[in-house]
């Protein structure tokens, strides 16, 4: 038996490394991460330095006070008077970035939210709230009241612990979303390939007459499709960490911050990608098992390329947490737990529901197939 399994991995490895298919899914895949990685941190770069020229060009509709002047003197604010309806053609035709129109002391920025014009309103967030605190002054101290036993009552301060940085958190995530999807890709050439391509090609009707028991087939093509997917994911997780450590020194948003993810990270971040790759390479041989054709095969897994990557981007998108529900579900389990991890919050039960929920769901994957296998379903079914 053990021979057996032991010839079916050793010819599926051969095919796999011998296929240049099945190579560039395996090797050329992961090489998208580290432009991933690189490519987000320059537009995030590029988001945090653009300069102010390119949306201080603010319309007024009323006259400025010296106080406001002098404000926008300091912020470096364009300023440009005209009435609304001036104003507003100014706005649509590119000419100014926003305008305000005022009526008593209430104050509206009109805009349409687009890029410039949210900088523009940041930048005049920050200008109404220092000419409020002008006025604030200047009211407080004709009422002979010191300012700052008012506006000043409480100080608080900001601390961002280098973990917690956005970018780099956002950046580790999304890279290990691709990872995920990297492996799911990697897996469904090489599964497809010895399942509908074997079958396709008559090749598995010949494997199947041989003294071998249809469960060490399944166990040796599952196998081979699991180490393709583990390289895969291994290959990219560490182009990740090269990433990173190069667009520590690239850009400036990452001064003083620890890009990097710890060891122990790194290590858990093994056992995930280790875990999925068992999943979906089980997944995929299901799938593929059924159909009739290598094109059918190919058509029934493209849509797991993209259930791979969505779920787990929308729970990071709102936040998502693990717990012991969502350690168990399938695909949305890896991400959140990978999301803990590189946060520092490893929970050993999360990791463990992980694992043995997957190891639930490859039985029942492998008991479906090899019933199918024994009962000759895979070549006769039309």
């Amino acid at each position: 038996m053990k021979n057996n399994l032991w010839n079916i991995l050793k010819k599926e490895l051969r095919e796999l490394f011998r296929d240049k298919k099945s190579l560039a899914m395996m090797l050329v895949i992961p090489i998208f991460i580290p432009l991933l990685v690189i490519g987000m941190s320059a537009l995030f770069e590029s988001q945090m330095n653009v300069d102010t020229e390119e949306y201080n060009k603010i319309g007024f509709s009323y006259e400025l006070s010296e106080v406001e002047e002098s404000i926008a003197k300091e912020m470096d604010i364009d300023v440009v008077h005209g009435t609304t309806k001036e104003l507003k053609e100014k706005y649509e035709e590119g000419n100014i970035d926003l305008y305000i129109t005022k009526k008593d002391n209430h104050y509206t920025i009109r805009s349409d939210g687009s890029d410039n014009s949210s900088y523009a309103s940041s930048l005049m967030e920050t200008y109404f709230n220092t000419y409020k605190e002008v006025l604030q002054q200047e009211s407080l101290s004709k009422q002979k009241i010191n300012p700052d036993d008012i506006l000043n009552i409480i100080t608080v301060d900001e601390k961002v612990a280098e973990e917690d940085n956005f970018f780099a958190s956002y950046i580790k995530n999304y890279a290990f979303l691709f990872i995920l999807m990297a492996i799911t890709v990697s897996a469904t050439y090489p599964a497809t390939d010895t399942t509908a391509g074997e079958r396709e090609r008559g090749t598995l009707e010949t494997l199947l007459t041989f003294p071998i028991k249809s469960k060490d087939i399944i166990i040796g093509k599952f196998l081979g499709v699991t180490v393709s997917s583990i390289i895969t994911g291994l290959l990219s997780l560490a182009l990740a960490v090269i990433s990173l450590f190069i667009s520590k020194d690239m850009f400036t948003i990452y001064e003083g911050v620890n890009t990097m993810y710890s060891l122990s990270s790194i290590i858990y971040a093994v056992v995930v990608i280790i875990t999925y790759s068992f999943f979906i390479s089980g997944l995929c041989i299901a799938i593929a098992s059924t159909s009739k054709t290598f094109k059918e095969a190919q058509s029934a897994l493209t849509p797991l390329t993209f259930i791979s990557l969505f779920p787990g981007m929308i729970a990071f998108m709102i936040g998502i947490t693990t717990n012991t529900i969502i350690s168990i579900i399938p695909f949305l389990n890896f991400t959140t737990i990978f999301t803990d991890i590189t946060a520092g919050n490893i929970n050993v039960l999360h990791i463990f529901l992980m694992m043995l929920s997957t190891v639930i769901y490859i039985s029942i994957v492998f008991y479906y197939i090899i019933k199918q296998y024994k009962s000759e379903k895979v070549l006769f079914t039309k």
